[in-house]
């Protein structure tokens, strides 16, 4: 099906022009002059995108901005007014719209909106689709770039098996998401998914929470209670930091997990397990074991297979797709109009080290999306340490006097490359920080294939 693209103009001259401009692009267009019926048959016509004049007689651009929120809120409107001033355009953009064009409208810059809005759009649309699809292996790890596609790739596999994994990353990498999958990908998907980090439990405690206790085994134990591994039966019970886990305790776990049976404490009958057991760590244990700090025993249990989550400077390519990610997520439960990008917050993002990973990201936009006016986050509403990263992408060495005197597509060739190196081969996010839309950046990559 075509893309459907609402025009609504009171000028009918104008907005005829504009459809004759769009339908050439292979767009459905919709020409309307009264704003009350366009709203009318917004539901009927289901556009892509929405063109709209600022100043109309019985409703402005602003109410029609307003009005879709309610009832097509993942649909961009791009604004076009003859009356372009600068508070006009940030008007527009507080009331949800996405782009702001002065007429007369240049054909060539309504092309490339029209374009990025649909791009924007196809973008809501597909986050949209895969959370609400049925639970799936990727259960909200976001990103294509290689390292985290050998991930998801090796969760349908491993999620099938009952040997135990043990999840190894950097804080803030995701690991619980991984274990979700895991969990996900199952053969008992419905059944609970318990998450304890072991480095939260007390130590006189953990016993008593990991295998339950029964009434009167200790001063406070008023009555029975189910341990954690009780209450996952017929799912998973995940075990975070399980490299925090006291030595005291570790005999304890090994020996439920060779029997596949626990006792709770205070009672002399056993109980058999019925989940399977997913372990996660940012240590070294294998560096543990050597200091004596974990038991190799244990470790070589929970280690049967063994699952890495990449930090996020391993995954550059991902960055620009995680942050619309989070965008679209927090608009959503805010119930505001998704926001965007501007080049140099882009920009920002890929050159910051991200030491925190894709917590610290997340924690960025969501600080960025209360700061920012309007629709569009600058570089300034992150904090200082993102806002003043520069993207480098100088070549190794300095250019010599030949490489200074190449033709000027040479230069643009060379540039796009280096971006791409930068962005791991992710030609969205490389498509952000160029400024250009990504089916510019296709042909002129198609066209240098042909060339060599």
């Amino acid at each position: 099906m075509k893309p459907s693209i609402m025009v609504v103009d009171d000028d009918a001259a104008m907005g005829q022009l504009v459809c004759a401009a769009l339908e050439p692009l292979g767009f459905e267009v919709h020409c309307f002059v009264d704003p009350k019926v366009a709203l009318r048959s917004v539901r009927g016509v289901q556009p892509d995108i929405v063109l709209t004049d600022l100043r109309m007689p019985g409703m402005t651009g602003l109410e029609i901005c307003a009005q879709l929120k309610e009832i097509a809120p993942s649909v961009p409107v791009i604004v076009m007014t003859g009356f372009g001033t600068m508070d006009a355009a940030v008007n527009a953009i507080r009331h949800g719209a996405y782009d702001f064009l002065a007429k007369p409208v240049d054909l060539d810059t309504l092309e490339l909106a029209v374009k990025r809005a649909l791009e924007r759009r196809t973008l809501g649309v597909e986050i949209r689709r895969l959370q609400e699809a049925e639970p799936s292996a990727t259960v909200g790890i976001v990103g294509s770039s290689p390292a985290i596609r050998t991930v998801l790739d090796l969760i349908p596999r491993i999620g099938q098996t009952d040997v135990p994994v043990l999840v190894h990353g950097e804080t803030g990498t995701g690991k619980e998401l991984l274990a979700r999958g895991l969990h996900a990908a199952g053969n008992s998907p419905k059944g609970p998914f318990i998450a304890v980090n072991c480095s939260a439990i007390p130590e006189n405690l953990l016993e008593s929470e990991l295998f339950g206790h029964v009434k009167g085994a200790f001063t406070d134990a008023q009555g029975a209670r189910p341990g954690l591994f009780v209450q996952a039966s017929g799912g998973t019970l995940f075990l975070d930091e399980i490299g925090e886990l006291p030595l005291s305790a570790q005999p304890k776990l090994l020996r439920a997990l060779q029997n596949g049976k626990i006792r709770p404490v205070g009672s002399d009958k056993e109980v058999s397990l019925n989940c399977r057991v997913i372990t996660a760590t940012n240590r070294d244990l294998r560096a543990e074991v050597q200091s004596g700090g974990f038991r190799a025993d244990l470790y070589y249990r929970i280690a049967v297979i063994k699952m890495t989550m990449p930090p996020l400077r391993e995954r550059a390519g991902d960055i620009i797709e995680l942050a619309g990610y989070f965008i679209q997520r927090a608009a959503r439960r805010r119930g505001i109009a998704p926001v965007a990008l501007s080049t140099q917050a882009a920009k920002a993002l890929l050159s910051h080290h991200w030491p925190g990973n894709v917590r610290e990201l997340e924690n960025a936009v969501e600080r960025a999306m209360a700061l920012c006016d309007g629709g569009l986050i600058a570089v300034s509403d992150f904090s200082d340490e993102i806002s003043k990263s520069q993207v480098s992408l100088s070549p190794a060495s300095p250019p010599s006097v030949a490489d200074a005197m190449l033709p000027l597509a040479e230069i643009e060739r060379r540039h796009i490359q280096r971006v791409l190196s930068a962005t791991s081969g992710n030609k969205k996010a490389a498509a952000e920080v160029l400024g250009l839309d990504r089916r510019t950046l296709y042909r002129k990559l198609e066209k240098y294939e042909e060339d060599d």
